[in-house]
This record gives C-alpha cells, sequence and structure tokens, in this order.
C-alpha cells in the first residue's frame, strides 16, 4: 500500500518482545514444556465476592453505559480508599475510572503532553511509557538509574535532566521492572526538586499492595498540596485483586485535569466496562484479606528467586521490595560463546534461554537497559525451582 503514516506512528514502535513471545507460542505448539517469567499478572484467581459482584451485576441487568468518568458509586469508594490508605483528599469528580491503569495513563500523557513537549522517563520503564509519549507528539526524555543504587531517581539526576521543555515527569512506584520502591525519605529528598519548575507529576502506582519487608508506601501527592496539585495519580485493581483481565484502573487529580482526560476518553472507550465496574466496587469495599495472602505469596518467592539468582556466577541483581519482577545483571554472560555464537546483547541472551532452556524472559532492552533482564515471579513456586534449575544448567554451556 503506497500511504504515508504520520509521523507520530513511525516514531513510536511495537513491543521488542514479540519475536520471543513468537517463538514461545511456536514450542509450546509443539507440547514443549514452557517456564514462563514473562507474565507481568498474578496467577491468583479473582476472589470470590468480586465474581459474585459481578454475576449479581448482570442479573440485576447492570450492563448498560455508566457516565463516561465511571458509576459514582465507584468513584466515591475510590476516594474513601485515597482518603484512608494514603491520606490524600479528592472529590469524586476528580477521579476517573478507565479501562485499566494502563489506559489512565494514556489519556493522561495526550491530555497533557503537546508536540515537542519533554517528558521525563527514569530508566528502566515500562515499555508502553515512551511509545505513549511519542503518539502524542511529545519527546521521551531517559534519566538512566544502575542497580547499585537500586534503579532509584535521586534529585540530583532529576536537576540535571529539568529544562524549560519539561512538562512532565513519570514514575513507577513501586517499579515495573525492577521491584524498586521509594522510600519516604527518599521522596522527601525528592520534594524540593519536584517544587522546582512548573511541570506535571504523573505517578503509576498500580503496585502499591504488593510491597515487602514491612516497608510502609507514600504517594507522591502525599508530599504536600503544592505537589499533589500537579500530581496524577494512576492506580488500579489488576495487581492487588488479581483482576487483570477486568480492566479497571482509576486516575485522580485535579478537576480541570481530569476533564480533559475524561474528554479523551470519550471519544476512544467511552465508560470502562460496567459489569467490571460494579466488581470493582465490591473489591474496595470488601474483605481485603486476599490482597495479604497474595503479598505474603509473592514476598516467599521474591525471597527464594532473590536467593537463586545470587548464587549463580557472574549475576547481579538487588532485591526487589515491591511489584513480583527481579532484574538482574546478566553482562556477565554477554560476549560469550554458545556453539561458536556470541551472545552479543540482552535479547540473544533471552532468546538462547528459551531455545536451550525452554524459559522466557524479558530483555532489559524492552525496558531501556542494556544489561538486565526481567523475571516475573508470578507463577508458582514450583516454575520458579524448576526455571531456575534450568537458568542454571544453560549458562553452564556458555565459554
Amino acid at each position: 500500500m503506497d500511504f504515508e503514516f504520520p509521523e507520530r506512528i513511525n516514531r513510536a514502535v511495537a513491543s521488542l518482545t514479540m519475536q520471543i513471545a513468537q517463538r514461545a507460542i511456536e514450542l509450546r505448539a509443539q507440547d514443549e514444556d514452557i517456564v514462563d517469567f514473562s507474565v507481568g499478572e498474578p496467577d491468583f484467581p479473582t476472589p470470590d465476592n468480586i465474581k459474585n459482584a459481578a454475576i449479581k451485576a448482570i442479573e440485576l441487568n447492570l450492563t448498560k453505559y455508566t457516565a463516561n468518568t465511571g458509576i459514582l458509586e465507584l468513584r466515591k469508594a475510590i476516594a474513601d480508599k485515597l482518603e484512608r490508605d494514603n491520606g490524600l483528599s479528592y472529590s469524586p469528580d476528580e477521579i476517573i475510572v478507565s479501562n485499566g491503569a494502563k489506559q489512565c495513563v494514556y489519556n493522561a500523557i495526550q491530555a497533557l503532553v503537546g508536540e515537542n513537549d519533554d517528558v521525563l522517563i527514569p530508566a528502566p520503564y515500562y515499555v508502553s511509557y515512551p511509545e505513549m509519549v511519542k503518539l502524542a507528539g511529545g519527546n521521551p526524555v531517559f534519566i538512566n538509574t544502575s542497580v547499585e543504587s537500586g534503579f532509584k531517581l535521586t534529585p540530583e539526576l532529576l536537576e540535571s535532566s529539568l529544562t524549560p521543555k519539561t512538562k512532565m515527569l513519570i514514575l513507577c512506584n513501586p517499579s515495573n521492572p525492577t521491584g524498586s520502591v521509594f522510600h519516604e525519605s527518599e521522596l522527601n529528598a525528592l520534594k524540593e526538586t519536584f517544587r522546582k519548575g512548573n511541570y506535571l507529576i504523573l505517578t503509576d502506582e498500580i503496585y502499591e499492595k504488593i510491597i515487602y519487608d514491612g516497608i510502609g508506601f507514600l504517594s507522591v501527592a502525599s508530599l504536600g498540596e503544592e505537589i499533589k496539585k500537579r500530581t496524577i495519580l494512576v492506580n488500579g485493581h489488576s495487581k492487588a485483586y488479581s483482576m487483570t483481565g477486568w480492566r479497571i484502573g482509576y486516575a485522580a487529580a485535579e478537576r480541570e485535569i481530569i476533564k480533559a482526560m475524561a474528554k479523551v476518553q470519550s471519544h476512544s472507550t467511552s465508560n470502562a466496562s460496567t459489569v467490571s465496574q460494579y466488581a470493582a466496587l465490591e473489591a474496595l469495599k470488601g474483605p481485603q484479606e486476599s490482597v495479604e495472602i497474595m503479598r505474603k505469596e509473592f514476598e516467599k518467592r521474591r525471597d527464594f528467586l532473590f536467593e537463586e539468582l545470587n548464587s549463580i556466577e557472574g549475576i547481579f541483581t538487588s532485591k526487589p521490595e515491591g511489584a513480583f519482577y527481579v532484574f538482574p545483571d546478566v553482562s556477565y554472560y554477554l560476549g560469550k560463546k554458545f556453539k561458536d555464537k556470541i551472545i552479543g546483547d540482552v535479547f540473544e541472551f533471552s532468546l538462547f534461554l528459551l531455545n536451550e532452556a525452554r524459559v522466557v524472559v524479558v530483555p532489559g532492552i524492552a525496558f531501556g537497559n542494556q544489561n538486565c533482564i526481567r523475571i516475573s515471579f508470578s507463577t508458582s513456586m514450583d516454575r520458579i525451582a524448576e526455571g531456575i534449575k534450568r537458568i542454571k544448567n544453560a549458562l553452564e554451556l556458555l565459554v
């Protein structure tokens, strides 16, 4: 087809992991046993009370369009949650419910980022952030963090990256892909730099409930009223309540920001699934025991995986304090050979693990890092143990 696509589409790239995903599909079709460490969703079922609330909504014929921003009851419940858990006061008209936290991030970037605006993104980053910025016509500006610092943004790094063109800073806390969590002292250290300039802060807090070692969670929006007014807080139900496929996320921000985001949503998807909204309402208002059960199990898996990885020669990883990912540095193995073929980068390293160990990992290049791979421990302990055994055996083949 002789057709020129807009530059903003040409600038965006599809997922760099599709080749690995396609190869995994081919191997599964051949009845190969694949250990999949790539999946970013809890392996627990959605709690029964939430599923029953959805069934009840269907039986009551609550299956029609809702307000674009979501049913009022759910927005009130979200406001109550933010007050209870985060000490933040929002009214229902300062909240929008969307088709997952990912759509909230997309809506915010589309509504707030203009042509050639700079958006600061600490690296490693969630794979979609820079592409969303490009689709809005903005410029993703990466701030490289290090494994030694736990991949956390520092005041010095942030201040040196600010320019008059800076429109937004995107933070993922807890982080996908690194599992890092900002402690209260670290956020307070960033507070003064946040106050410099007039840029917005988009804080993706979807992993808020999955934190380890007794660390408390502090939202960026809790750092004071001045910062709260410039913050778009994004969260959702996918991780905490194992509701990834229900597609429910929400954002809280100043009323005019939410109106702008609602305008984008009104012309794309309209409201989030009505049935899912009633399930999400029950998730917030019903029993919360399942959240802690999942968190404790993830912590056990984290501890096991961390110890196993750090027992392997040449692999180094910081201990994740949140989410369900580890992000080990495997650069020791880059440049080594397998059957006279050199493992040139982490993408080839990931393909090697898939082909020789039948283990799926995500190469760090997808997240803006050239030396690491992402391993998800959102699978059973048995599969984690099997996957680590396979990785160890495969690495012995490299010379």
